[in-house]
Order: C-alpha cells, then structure tokens, then sequence
C-alpha cells in the first residue's frame, strides 16, 4: 500500500490524481477560454456565411451563435469552477507538504500559471483565428450548455443575480447598429475591400427603411393628369408630349383622381379607330396610399399586387402627389435618367463657391452633399426651408440668412419656388463691406 503523504514519504493515489485533476482544470479552463472570446467576437453574419461555405461545423456555429447568451453564460460558469477547483486542489497539495508558507507560494504559482496558459495564450489566439477557434470549440460548447447540470445550475445563478440586481438581464438588440455598419463601410473602403458605390449603396438601403413617400413623389403641382372625359386622341398628344406609361385620371379636379390610363391601351384603341372614345373607357384601378407610408412597404405592395404607380394623398384625402417604382428604385441605386428627363440639375456649383440647387432638393440630401446643418422640420425641400423661414411666398431675389449661409431665391413661379442660390454669409456681405 502506497504510504502517507509527507515531506519524505511517497505521493499517494489520491495526491496523483489531485495532479492530474488540475492539469486536467487548467486545460479545460483554457478551452472555454478559447470559446469565450471566440464566439463573443465572431458576429452571426460571419457564422452564416461560413455555413453557405460549407464549411464543417458552421451549422452548429451559427446555432449557438443565435442564441449567444444562453451558450456564454455557462461557458464564463465553468471557466469560474475550473479556477476555483484547480486552487482548492493546489492549496490543499501545498498545505500538506510545505504548510501556510507552501500554499502562498503555490497560489501565486497557480496564478501564473492560468494566467498564461489558461487565459492569455487561448484568447490571444481566438482574437487572431477566430474564425478557426469558434468553429472547433463550437460542438464542445453545443454539448456543455445543453448540458442539464450545467443549465439548470446556469439559470438559478442568474436568477440569483436578479435578485441582487432587479431587472431581466441585457435586453436584445441588433448586434451592429446602422451608425457602426456605416462605420463599418467606410473602413471597408478605405481598406479597398469593397467599392465607394457599394458604400454609397449601403448607405442608400438603410436610409430607405426610414423614408416615406412624401419625401420620394412626384408633388402635386408637377403632376401630369388627363381629364376623364378626353377623347383617346387628346389623352395620346398628353403622352407622347412627356413620355409617361401611366397618366392618372382625374374627373372634376386633381383632388378626384378615378383612376389610371395605359399607354398601351390608348395605342391599342387608336390603332382601332376609336381615336375618339372617352378615355374614361379605357380606365383602370389607381392606388391610394398615405403620404405618411413608408416606401419600403409601398415596394413589397407593389411587387406583390403588381402595380407601378400609387396617389400619394395627405391626411384630408387631397391629392399631395404621385409615387412611382421608378421613384422608388431611384431612392436606391440614385436617378435612373431616360430620353424623356429633360430636367436642371437638382445642385450646381457656380463660380465665388456659390451653390445653386433646386427648391424641391431633399434637405437631407443637401447637408449630406455639402456637409451643412441647415434645419430640418416640418419640411422635406430646401424651398420647404425657405417658405418657413419666411412665413410668406418669396419675390424672386429676396434673401434670409439661417447657418451661416444666405438662401435667395432665385426663381419663384407663382406661389412656387423654383430654384435657390446658397451663398456663405460672409461671403455674401463682403461686398457690402467693399462698398462701404
């Protein structure tokens, strides 16, 4: 029989396999290590992408990583009990061969230990393969947290933990916002992983889903309608004179619209002879959606229900203006210009630093390009701005200063404005200041 344990005697089983134990603890420590930082920096969009790859165990990757908090919890569990076990087993070695002395020294010894090997060694290199390290540890993960011991022991914790501090854990949430994807884009650029109009694309798709159709129609005073009661040759000269497949019908005024007219139905009927007939004849459904829809589910609608022109009406029923999915696909990949885009430039730069841009011009779009702060409110249009800091409809050549920039306009139609000229304010009273 193996003898006491002593400063001169032999080791006991019992010594031997406390030894191996703690190798054992370390080791182990050092795997849920590796998978601690490993899955707590691989994002789920690289886990899924690993998987169209093919790649093996990317599938039980990407299934941890959907639900990371139920599989982090009992890693960071056991890596605490593997440091703890591993410590009580070494001081309980040290006590009986050195004493209080040899239990000091063995903790500090310990520590090292599992600093190096246990710690920094594996979580340097899940940081510098992440992508290696999460897809080896992830069955071994899987296996732990649906581990019944361990789960259920995990939750009680947790419950504990709720107790000393009242509430339901860290809420969910999107892993990476909209500002960190952009954030994301622009160093993808400047690392030439991706091109500056796919950036630009990016950019486009995540200002989409807060754009509503208000900011993309055609206003009401551009519209182009017909009257219900032309005749087929009058609605065909309307037309061909803009270049439209769609006009909308309208009966007693813009604010009736009863439907649309096809281009194709109107060359198809004067082709037969009826060039006479009431269009109203040849009226189809329109489409009435508020102006206050948001143009990512306007699209999903008209993809879905096959229609490619919706009436944008306000909240007393009038007519406000008309959205195409031209309009919309352009909120996306910018202008689409056709031979029948006959238009001025929405800004163009002019000589001094001046910039002339036109009144219907997105705000947004305008402090984007330009890099300006002018406010934004209850307005969409640069000539929105200009209206209300006004309070009245402009002469042409009449001035209001706001941000360190003077907005004159330029040209004014009626009660409309046209186009405005944006001048730095300094710039624009230097030459009063030569004069004087």
């Amino acid at each position: 029989m193996p003898a006491t344990a002593g400063p001169g005697g032999r080791v006991s089983t019992p010594e031997v396999a406390a030894v191996v134990a703690v190798v054992v603890l370390v080791a182990s420590s050092a795997v849920l290590a590796l998978a601690e930082t490993s899955l707590t920096h691989l994002g789920s969009s690289k886990a899924l992408a690993l998987e169209e790859e093919g790649r093996r165990g990317a599938a039980s990757l990407a299934r941890l990583l959907a639900h990371r908090e139920q599989v982090l919890n009992p890693v960071l569990l056991l890596v605490l009990v593997c440091h703890l076990a591993a410590g009580t087993l070494v001081g309980l070695l040290a006590q009986s061969y050195f004493g209080a002395v040899g239990i000091a020294v063995a903790t500090g010894l310990l520590a090292v230990v599992i600093f190096v090997l246990a710690e920094a060694a594996p979580k340097t290199y899940a940081l510098q393969h992440t992508e290696r390290s999460a897809l080896l540890v992830a069955p071994v993960v899987s296996i732990l947290a649906r581990f019944p011991p361990v789960r259920l022991l995990t939750r009680a914790l947790i419950g504990l933990s709720n107790l000393v501090l009242p509430g339901k854990g860290r809420r969910a949430g999107p892993v990476v916002s909209e500002e960190e994807l952009l954030a994301l884009a622009d160093v993808a650029v400047e690392a030439d992983v991706i091109e500056v109009e796919e950036r630009a694309l990016i950019r486009s798709i995540i200002d989409f889903g807060d754009t509503v159709a208000r900011e993309v129609m055609v206003p009401r005073p551009d519209m182009v309608t017909v009257a219900a009661g032309a005749t087929v040759a009058q609605a065909m000269e309307t037309v061909i004179a803009n270049g439209y497949s769609r006009i909308p019908l309208r009966d007693e005024g813009i604010d009736d619209i009863v439907g649309l007219v096809y281009a194709k139905d109107l060359m198809r009927a004067s082709r037969e002879g009826r060039t006479s007939a009431i269009v109203r004849t040849l009226l189809r459904e329109a489409h009435f959606v508020p102006e206050s829809k948001r143009v990512a589910e306007l699209m999903r609608e008209m993809q879905a229900e096959k229609f490619h022109m919706a009436i944008v009406i306000d909240e007393y029923g009038s007519t406000a203006g008309v959205v195409t999915l031209e309009d919309l696909i352009e909120e996306l990949v910018g202008e689409i210009v056709d031979e029948f885009d006959v238009e001025d430039p929405l800004l163009e730069p002019l000589p001094g630093g001046d910039v002339r841009v036109a009144a219907r011009m997105p705000l947004d779009e305008l402090n984007d390009l330009l890099h300006l702060d002018l406010p934004e409110g209850n307005w969409d249009t640069v000539g929105g701005l200009v209206f209300d800091l006004l309070g009245h409809v402009p002469n042409e050549g009449e001035t209001v200063a706001v941000d360190g920039h003077v907005l004159r306009a330029e040209r004014v139609q009626g009660r409309r404005i046209g186009r405005v000229r944006i001048t730095r304010a300094e710039e624009a009273t230097a030459p009063d200041a030569a004069a004087s």
